[in-house]
């Protein structure tokens, strides 16, 4: 079992209704030429993806992850993804990887080609960076505008803002300026002052005693990672809430942390330039319990 380990995936109709997809499946050498020059995902981030934990041989949150691929492919028009195939792709590639550790596995589905064949798909596993230092000593955030009121997703459906797409340009910028700002990451706003979600990330606050996440919509993608630490809470006696929170909320909770598949969870330490309080045991135990999953 070696990494990284690479998977192409012929995908078939959502409709499909056979049971057996191994023929679909082609293991390649993950150093070899695999996509076509034309590909539109690489040409203009045309396409959608997931990354997914795998934890000593276990996937996290696999069918949350599907039914978002699926969610996106619906808003970006793209043939409808079969979840029986990506099921069994992703327990072909834990077969493969190591079953020991933190590994991370993407997957990716593009239109392909513009003169065909179309869609392209595939799956990459690799080993997961070592995030234990900034588990335990989190990250100092600074906010920015992201350019868009509240709402906008609603009104202009076209700027596939549900969707996780492959176009993460802006992500990425935003993580450089927050760099440039002497921070870790950061926590998009939109222009009428709503926290939104990080650029890889969702955002978490408690305030008043109850943990609060802004309410999943066409602009804020459902978190995976933020359900699984809300169902975590929920079973310890903890209340949790989805609304619209504002800046100011923010800002008076008295704890938050940006939570991914990968990383886990992660305490905001600093503000804009504030220190904020941090609740450095509960954050231990959530990233604790997160990696206790066999599911």
């Amino acid at each position: 079992m070696t990494l990284p380990f690479t998977l192409l995936i012929d995908p078939v109709p959502a409709d499909s209704t056979r049971i057996d997809f191994e023929d679909t499946f082609h293991a390649i050498d993950s150093s070899a030429p695999a996509l076509r020059v034309a590909e539109l995902s690489t040409q203009r981030g045309d396409g959608i993806f997931e990354t997914l934990s795998v934890v000593n041989g276990h996937p996290q949150e696999v069918e949350p992850h599907i039914s978002r691929l699926v969610n996106s492919a619906r808003i970006c028009d793209l043939p409808e993804p079969h979840p029986g195939q990506w099921r069994a792709a992703i327990a072909r590639a834990v077969a493969e990887i190591p079953g020991e550790g933190e590994l991370a596995l993407k997957f990716v589905l593009s239109r392909g080609v513009e003169a065909g064949p179309a869609p392209t798909a595939w799956l990459h596993a690799t080993r997961a960076p070592d995030h234990s230092r900034v588990r335990e000593q989190g990250v100092r955030v600074v906010t920015l505008d992201r350019g868009y009121p509240r709402g906008v997703a609603e009104r202009a459906p076209w700027l596939l803002m549900g969707a996780k797409t492959l176009s993460y340009a802006i992500n990425m910028a935003a993580l450089r300026e927050a760099h440039r700002r002497g921070a870790d990451d950061t926590i998009f706003l939109t222009t009428d002052g709503y926290v939104m979600e990080g650029p890889t990330s969702s955002v978490i606050m408690r305030r008043g005693g109850i943990y609060v996440t802004p309410a999943p919509s066409g602009a804020i993608l459902h978190g995976t990672t933020q359900q699984s630490v809300f169902d975590y809470l929920e079973a310890a006696g903890e209340r949790t809430e989805y609304r619209d929170v504002t800046l100011d909320d923010l800002r008076s909770a008295d704890a938050a942390w940006l939570v991914s598949s990968v990383r886990l969870a992660v305490a905001v330490t600093e503000l804009d330039g504030e220190q904020f309080p941090v609740d450095a045991d509960l954050t231990r135990a959530i990233n604790a319990n997160l990696l206790a999953r066999t599911a």
